[in-house]
């Protein structure tokens, strides 16, 4: 998972970064709203952590921003050392789903993050999915379409499930690399779309099998859920 956090106390940042780490997530430092809410132009993120006071706005006109531009789906949590009943009240109501003061306990950091991640992404704790007619079993790896065996390779398999796993999202190209190469593994642009473009053939993502891949300029791809019956309706 890929998880932004926004603090402008290098310390607390630190600190939050090694526990994220700890979990086997990749961490992102912003030190001030402006440059996370420009760089969710063209990436994106699985979850946010925001502090409250930052140098150019306060947190929870950050939270309301980001649920204006990129929609309500994305789990945030707010770390802060306001702590009173209005601070908390004021903090949900600007769109966040979580909220703990501060000092950082790691213990609790970490339990609200999981329960966090949990809530948002429940597929990604299932050893079986289905997905209408796609069928994937992450134990053995396997993907069925209509109850046939498709032959996957290795990365086929992984961008597949993280695609189908996060139907509906906006993925930046970044995120895409990141969660099936590994960060550190550098892929050309080519090559992604290539893989993209074998998936829609390989797995005939077409309106009437219900997902179709959909390319957005300069940020990445989202795999569209789509009512198979009523585009078989128009089509005829």
């Amino acid at each position: 998972m890929r998880i932004a956090v926004l603090d402008d106390d290098p310390l607390v940042q630190e600190l939050e970064k090694g526990a994220i780490e700890q979990l086997g997530h990749s961490c992102y430092l912003f030190g001030d709203g402006t440059s996370l809410l420009k760089d969710l132009r063209r990436q994106t993120f699985d979850l946010l952590i925001v502090d409250w006071h930052l140098p150019d706005m306060e947190g929870p006109r950050v939270v309301e921003a980001v649920r204006q531009s990129i929609g309500s789906n994305i789990p945030i949590l707010f770390v802060t050392r306001r702590g009173t009943e209005e601070d908390v009240v004021e903090g949900l109501a600007s769109g966040a789903d979580d909220f703990m003061t501060k000092p950082v306990r790691l213990g609790e950091l970490t339990a609200r993050l999981n329960a966090l991640l949990r809530r948002a992404y429940p597929a990604n704790h299932a050893g079986v999915l289905e997905f209408g007619i796609y069928r994937f079993d992450t134990d053995k790896r396997t993907l069925q379409v209509r109850g046939e065996p498709v032959e996957m390779k290795t990365r086929e398999f992984d961008l597949a499930l993280f695609m189908f796993q996060n139907a509906g999202r906006l993925l930046s190209r970044d995120h895409v690399r990141e969660m099936v190469w590994g960060q550190l593994y550098q892929v050309p642009s080519r090559s992604l779309d290539t893989h993209v473009s074998r998936l829609r053939t390989k797995l005939e993502l077409t309106p009437e099998n219900g997902y179709v891949v959909n390319a957005v300029y300069g940020v990445g791809y989202r795999l569209e859920p789509v009512n198979a019956s009523a585009a078989a309706q128009q089509a005829s």
